[in-house]
């Protein structure tokens, strides 16, 4: 029997740590410690890495600190378009939505698209109906909004900057990125997950690297489960997730050397963020070329570990 490791991020950017009070960093562990918890009970009962980095991420989209579900950012007409993948490593399934604006939990409606659409990625009001057909619940799209994330939107286009990563910016409010876990189970099977909000005042319609299998998110049993954050149009040029994987498949690289040359790579294509990935020895990887991420991971037997800063 393998000995089950879980790992989860809330986002890579700059973080200011005079702004980043007491009470609020506390509120930060303690949310990703929530979430370490609800999946490595998953684990810890014997279940699959699948079901670990679902419980884990609905725990994140739930949290409204962290930038997908409730709490996700505001585009440039002040809505919200979500996106979500998972993927799990032994067949290599995958499940993905794009831009929608009513579905509480993203990455519950990626796992539905995975197992009873028969495609890999659906988008938009045509997948909402898919998964209210299949019994998911849909909520109202102000369900989403918190006046933090308002406030920040109004700043934004105020200040003329144009789009921001999430994670961009000095004040406490310009906060976090994407989230997402990596787990591997007692069997040995390794699976990824993703969800975002995307970026304050993006262009409607626009969508990240987050549901783009390989760009975001990937899983393989041979290699590594990956989970990506950041400057997502980068993401996408550089197939990042996917690119941890192959050069371990076909460069022989360790995880830890693949996953911190695919993020320094990252400048070379406009593009700042991390990663978090596991390979089904247990080996993890953490790498970020911003100022910090908020990420955490707990191994079997162990306690759990969640950071901010380097």
């Amino acid at each position: 029997m393998v000995a089950y490791t879980l790992a989860v991020h809330g986002g890579a950017g700059t973080i200011d740590r005079a702004a980043l009070t007491p009470d609020l960093a506390a509120a930060y562990h303690a949310g990703l410690r929530h979430a370490i918890e609800q999946g490595a009970a998953v684990l810890a009962g014997g279940g699959s890495a699948l079901d670990a980095v679902t419980a884990a991420v609905v725990a994140l989209e739930d949290c409204p600190l962290f930038n997908a579900g409730k709490g996700a950012v505001l585009n440039a007409d002040a809505r919200h378009e979500l996106d979500s993948a998972i993927m799990e490593g032994t067949t290599r399934r995958a499940g993905a939505l794009a831009a929608v604006t009513r579905v509480r939990n993203p990455i519950l409606g990626a796992r539905l698209v995975m197992e009873r659409s028969g495609h890999v990625l659906m988008a938009g009001a045509d997948a909402e109906r898919f998964l209210s057909a299949q019994g998911m619940e849909l909520v109202a799209p102000e369900y989403f909004t918190t006046p933090e994330r308002l406030a920040q939107l109004r700043r934004v286009q105020a200040d003329g900057r144009g789009v921001m990563l999430d994670h961009d910016g000095q004040s406490v409010t310009d906060r976090v990125g994407t989230v997402g876990a990596v787990a591997l189970d007692t069997q040995g099977r390794l699976a990824a997950a993703t969800s975002t909000g995307g970026m304050t005042n993006k262009r409607p319609g626009r969508v990240g690297d987050t549901p783009v299998i390989g760009a975001g998110c990937y899983a393989d049993d041979a290699t590594a489960a990956v989970s990506t954050t950041g400057t997502g149009e980068a993401f996408i040029r550089a197939v990042a997730a996917y690119d941890v994987a192959a050069r371990m498949a076909y460069g022989g690289s360790s995880l830890a050397d693949a996953a911190e040359r695919v993020v320094e790579g990252l400048p070379g294509v406009g593009g700042q963020g991390g990663l978090i990935a596991l390979d089904r020895s247990g080996a993890l990887a953490l790498p970020f070329n911003t100022s910090g991420m908020y990420r955490g991971y707990l191994r079997a037997g162990a306690e759990i570990v969640t950071a901010i800063h380097r």
